[in-house]
């Protein structure tokens, strides 16, 4: 029997945070002294009386939780957030319409960084805020959501992942507080130096705020239309491309690093993967396009190093449109988008491990094919790789392009181009952000799509960060059955 206590609880705690939370754009336009500031406080009023009266109704229950719950409140959290976020999109002087707010929202939160506003510039500071605080809460919530709540559910090989002793069957809960609590530390702890050096770089403190929550987040949202480009400063560069690495890397490798153990991060599968995956499209782009980029040597490195980790980490911010570096560049690019980082990062995409694991498994089947009787185990960092697990890998990749395929498919139907249903899809389902064509490319965004073309890429994006089986469960009949 489904025991809605504990879904009641979560989701009151959800509402509530979001109220509390829009305390800040709320300090932030009275700060400013601007209009804007009356739009927030009837949804805070009413997030805050609609939480607390669930949390006070479920507050005696034991967080038990079974799979099937582990399913539904991991899924109605996020749609949660995604339409309270999108509230204040509609109130404020932006005046969004429900559609465009939601696509917004959604974009937020799943660190995608699409926007479908304009006019950045001119924008009331707190709805910039606010925009770039989703995706520093998205990009913290998936790495959450990746340590704990994916690997319990076997979803897509993260079983790889499963920490021991995080089985909601068992007392783990001070456990995974304690892992919790070093993993938001570090989170913040980078958020924090991230704001000084942009700062102490030429940024102004508010756009140092803002920019820092959506580059550790590799979220992309920026507060003017230009992105990067608007500040033509190498050393911000220079400075975000190490921090979208550093958010492209597990957090919990990031909480368990010291300087004394500081190699260790090296010698995961996964960064040495990323790394080199990274180095390589770095120096084919720059041989092939260094001279489409204008600037010395030194600012060519930097554009195209910039570009390059922004679409595979999936953060999505430009500094220059990489769409005039040639056919080729586009093409590695959209390739990139699907790759995404490392599992346990605030990235999208596919994730470098399923690709080691899928490598692992054709191997695996060449050799097979030659000795058939011979027993042959993989590993992955350690860790023996099961049959369940290439099973769920292979599951994942092709749910992974039907997926993408359908959403291109349905985007057609809208009339725009093929270029533009098959990034915009892309883009949608590994959450990067920036598209490639006219409309959604580095120098456009997803304004003049349709109502029916935002609404099917909001739907790709919440499948993409919450790895679509989570989601794909919850339409089988039997799940609903006891």
């Amino acid at each position: 029997m489904l025991n809605l206590k504990p879904i009641g609880l979560v989701g009151g705690t959800v509402i509530c945070a979001v109220g509390f939370l829009l305390f800040i754009p709320l300090i932030t336009e009275i700060f400013y002294e601007s209009e804007s500031w009356q739009s927030y406080v009837v949804p805070i009023l009413i997030y805050l009386i609609v939480g607390g009266s669930l949390i006070i109704t479920n507050r005696s229950v034991e967080l038990k939780i079974s799979t099937k719950e582990a399913f539904i409140i991991t899924v109605l959290s996020w749609i949660l957030l995604a339409f309270l976020s999108a509230v204040p999109f509609i109130y404020t002087k932006i005046n969004l319409s429900v559609v465009d707010a939601l696509f917004e929202s959604m974009s937020g939160i799943t660190t995608t960084g699409s926007t479908i506003i304009n006019n950045l510039d001119y924008l009331p500071k707190g709805i910039l805020i606010w925009r770039a605080m989703l995706q520093w809460l998205g990009g913290i919530g998936i790495v959450v959501i990746a340590l704990f709540i994916l690997p319990f559910l076997r979803i897509g090989g993260m079983q790889l992942f499963h920490l021991e002793g995080d089985d909601p069957y068992e007392k783990f809960l001070p456990k995974i507080s304690s892992v919790v609590s070093k993993i938001i530390l570090v989170y913040v702890a980078l958020t924090l130096i991230l704001i000084i050096l942009y700062y102490l770089n030429g940024m102004i403190l508010f756009d140092a705020v803002a920019h820092s929550f959506t580059t550790i987040s590799t979220g992309g949202f920026s507060t003017h239309n230009e992105s990067f480009a608007y500040f033509q400063s190498n050393s911000i560069l220079n400075i975000a491309i190490i921090f979208m690495i550093i958010g492209s890397i597990p957090f919990l490798l990031l909480a368990q690093t010291t300087i004394t153990n500081f190699l260790n991060v090296i010698k995961d599968h996964q960064v040495r993967l990323f790394l080199t995956i990274l180095i390589i499209s770095i120096i084919m782009i720059y041989y092939l396009a260094r001279d489409y980029v204008e600037g010395d040597i030194f600012h060519q490195i930097s554009t195209i190093s910039f570009n390059t980790i922004s679409i595979i980490s999936g953060t999505g911010f430009v500094s220059d449109n990489f769409e005039n570096w040639g056919n080729y560049a586009s093409v590695l690019f959209l390739f990139l988008m699907f790759i995404g980082g490392c599992a346990g990062s605030t990235t999208g995409g596919l994730k470098i491990f399923r690709f080691q694991i899928l490598f692992k498994y054709i191997v695996l089947h060449l050799r097979k094919m030659l000795q058939p009787h011979m027993v042959i185990t993989s590993h992955f960092n350690g860790k023996k790789i099961t049959d369940s697990t290439y099973e769920s890998v292979m599951t994942f990749f092709f749910i992974y392009i039907i997926t993408f395929a359908s959403s291109a498919l349905l985007l057609s139907f809208s009339g725009i181009d093929f270029l533009t249903c098959i990034s915009a899809a892309a883009s949608a389902i590994s959450n990067v952000g920036p598209g490639l064509g006219e409309i959604i490319g580095p120098e456009g965004n997803y304004s003049k799509l349709t109502d029916y073309s935002k609404l099917v890429l909001t739907l790709t994006m919440f499948l993409g960060r919450l790895e679509m089986l989570t989601i794909f469960v919850l339409l089988l009949p039997s799940f609903w059955k006891n």
